[in-house]
């Protein structure tokens, strides 16, 4: 079984098109954030989930766009100084956003992650303190009807092992003082952030800790905003994974890692999400896992 396939709406050309093709094709999963598409995201995406009420949806909270700061500073829930920053995670300010996204949306997300927490922190215990409130704040955010739970969408943080995914684990289980809401973590996976996929083959790393903690794993970033597809010659596919071509051999490695769940695509157009769609079909073998690793780790 291959990781399954969701709309990431960060690069997409056309939101509204992008969302239907994506949709028609079967993606599972619509993420998107505040600050994406100069802070349009949300609101395009509110009438595809009124005609798609089934289909789940992740936002984000820490990063917001100029007039997001603007109407947060006039709300009291931003200094100028944090709204200058593009960036907070306190307290009042994941509150707000979660209030916000909510009402934007249509619809309480399924899940809020929390946006690169690494961003302007000061050392691993400024993390971990910022990861805490965040936190708090979220299962709070859950018990009022605002997300239905939580996660971490992280750039940097497990990448550079600024945090593990226990210590994620650790820290939501203080914030929640029993069984908490985190259900998921978002991260680059690809041939380029090669990293826990490779140690995934090998049985050990991020993605094997996530799945003994039971959180998901959204990989972002598969084709590296489809740059991998110029970076891998067929006669390289080939050889890797015969009867492979560079899609397969790139969407393939990081599908069929274990401990993913969900892989995130801003392709736009439906030729791309049927291609996407047959290059994660089935599973690659762990030979050619342990052969593309091997390939690609230095």
């Amino acid at each position: 079984m291959t990781a399954t396939l969701g709309l990431g709406t960060y690069r997409v050309r056309s939101l509204p098109e992008a969302a239907k093709a994506a949709l028609s094709n079967g993606a599972d999963w619509i993420d998107t954030a505040p600050n994406y598409r100069h802070g349009q995201a949300e609101g395009q995406l509110k009438p595809v989930l009124a005609a798609y009420p089934l289909i789940p949806v992740s936002t984000k909270v820490g990063f917001f766009t100029p007039e997001h700061a603007r109407r947060a500073v006039v709300a009291g829930t931003l200094s100028e100084a944090e709204a200058e920053a593009g960036h907070s995670l306190t307290p009042k300010a994941v509150l707000w956003q979660a209030q916000q996204s909510r009402m934007t949306l249509g619809r309480a997300p399924d899940l809020t992650f929390v946006h690169n927490p690494e961003r302007g922190t000061d050392g691993r215990r400024d993390l971990e303190l910022r990861l805490y409130e965040a936190f708090t704040t979220l299962e709070k955010c859950v018990d009022r009807g605002l997300t239905r739970g939580y996660g971490v969408a992280t750039w940097n943080a497990l990448h550079e092992n600024l945090i593990s995914v226990d210590r994620i684990a650790d820290i939501a289980k203080q914030a929640s003082r029993g069984d908490s809401r985190l259900k998921a973590i978002q991260l680059p996976l690809s041939i380029v952030h090669i990293d826990p996929l490779r140690d995934a083959v090998h049985g050990y790393g991020v993605l094997r800790s996530a799945e003994a903690q039971g959180i998901d794993i959204f990989g972002s970033a598969p084709l590296h905003g489809g740059e991998l597809l110029g970076m891998i010659p067929a006669a390289v596919a080939e050889e890797l994974a015969p009867g492979s071509s560079p899609l397969r051999v790139a969407l393939g490695f990081a599908a069929s890692a274990k401990g993913v769940k969900r892989l995130l695509l801003s392709a736009s157009c439906t030729a791309h999400w049927v291609d996407a769609a047959k290059a994660v079909e089935n599973p690659l073998s762990d030979k050619h896992m342990k052969e593309i690793a091997s390939a690609f780790a230095p």
